[in-house]
């Protein structure tokens, strides 16, 4: 049980940070979250775009062949996916590029960056057609140029949360409470981390939360030097706010409801809001920065309406009003459209890219 190992942990050296938690709560080899079950669909305990709708990784893969032409059609291209889930976002996207832009599906391949032997299996499925390779993370991934999608990948990487107290601001702990139970606790020094925090966070008054992920950050900047060095781009799509502010974002979700983060570790999805103004700043002396803008921005500018209606132009009724829920889960404001932001990173100095120019 992986509770029993994170509070052996905690008994033989002490609290761990928040980073750690998740990380094991997520990760762990054996009782990890992400390492043991199918999380996705009605039957699991969230719903991600691509399983919402064919339209969102249609148009993602068109996007990365208009972004390829626009590198100068280099070949070959591998093209990557963090984190894809069960398949779908990437069997979309081939389908539609094999129909509309054969030359950029002739020259890709296909590269995913997966953890999760149950996930891997259907991928392995839904993808045996375009013959995949995969990663445990991005450092074996091949040279040369390269489109690298992101979608719901950020989200999940671990992150520090630091409080702001009489000391400064300090780490956030999970340790054993008086009742034996795993609770959060507060350091007693201030976090080194607490030098990444923006003016306007570092600034916030006592008892506030901020939170950093030198996780996302670390990813972020290789992906940028990786454009640098070999060329291509990287599209980043996750729930997230675009000006640094401080808040508690953290939290754990089963069975599509809200739970204790601390509770039964392992059994629940742990995710975090991602902070693009931290990650643009990261990246922004290696990579240009497009964006962020919001999903229902982007998505729109990128035709999902009228793909919408092309979808829905002779379908029975129920078919098409099912194509038009799918389209406003997508893009209104009070569904994905405006919590979910939309980045990329391209080669510095690059153009606006499809879906960033207004």
């Amino acid at each position: 049980m992986l509770e029993r190992r994170i509070r052996a942990e905690i008994a033989a050296a002490g609290p761990i940070d928040v980073a750690t938690f998740i990380a094991r709560a997520l990760g762990d080899p054996e009782h990890g979250y992400y390492r043991t079950r199918d999380p996705l669909g009605a039957a699991g305990d969230f719903v991600t775009a691509p399983e919402v709708s064919q339209m969102f990784g249609e148009l993602i893969g068109l996007w990365c062949a208009e972004v390829w032409v626009r590198l100068g059609a280099p070949r070959p291209v591998t093209l990557v996916e963090l984190g894809p889930g069960r398949g779908s976002l990437m069997a979309d996207a081939l389908r539609a590029v094999a129909r509309a832009a054969p030359d950029f599906r002739a020259a890709l391949g296909v590269h995913l960056v997966e953890t999760s032997p149950v996930l891997r299996a259907a991928q392995r499925e839904r993808l045996a057609d375009a013959a995949p390779s995969w990663h445990d993370d991005t450092a074996s991934l091949p040279d040369g140029p390269a489109l690298v999608i992101a979608n719901e990948f950020l989200d999940a990487l671990p992150i520090h949360q630091l409080v702001r107290g009489a000391a400064g601001w300090c780490e956030r702990q999970v340790a054993i409470d008086a009742d034996d139970r795993l609770a959060f606790r507060i350091a007693d020094s201030p976090s080194p981390h607490a030098a990444l925090l923006a003016p306007a966070v570092a600034a916030a008054p006592p008892g506030s939360i901020a939170e950093v992920s030198t996780a996302a950050r670390a990813l972020v900047g290789a992906l940028a030097r990786r454009i640098t060095d070999h060329g291509g781009a990287a599209l980043l799509i996750d729930y997230g706010y675009t000006a640094p502010a401080p808040g508690d974002s953290l939290q754990a979700v089963r069975g599509h409801r809200r739970h204790p983060v601390l509770e039964d570790p392992g059994a629940a999805d742990l995710t975090a809001h991602v902070d693009f103004a931290a990650l643009a700043e990261t990246a922004r002396p290696l990579a240009s920065i497009h964006g962020p803008v919001t999903q229902a921005s982007f998505l729109t500018r990128l035709g999902i309406v009228a793909r919408a209606a092309a979808l829905a132009r002779g379908k029975p009724a129920a078919q098409a009003a099912g194509i038009r829920a799918a389209l406003g889960r997508l893009i209104e404001p009070s569904q994905m459209g405006q919590l979910f932001k939309v980045m990329a990173l391209g080669p510095p100095g690059a153009a606006p890219l499809p879906g960033f120019a207004p």
